[in-house]
């Protein structure tokens, strides 16, 4: 199975992006969408492939944090 995770877009360098995990920061290749400082993106393979709304990457972030919390 695949997850694709969202994350914040913290800074863009060419095609690399640093995106920010609730706090882990990762360098993820942002050459697919034209992503900006600010943005929540979705992230699977080290790539960002979709730019959410707000709503959205709320939403994910939720049941992200609530599937590990039954992980503990």
């Amino acid at each position: 199975m695949c997850v694709a995770l969202p994350g914040k877009v913290i800074e863009v360098k060419g095609h690399t992006a640093v995106v920010d995990f609730n706090g882990n920061r990762v360098n993820a290749e942002a050459g697919l969408v034209d992503a900006v400082p600010g943005d929540r993106v979705l992230v699977h393979a080290g790539c960002i492939i979709q730019k959410l709304d707000e709503n959205e990457a709320d939403i994910m972030e939720d049941l992200f944090r609530e599937i590990e919390e039954m992980n503990e």
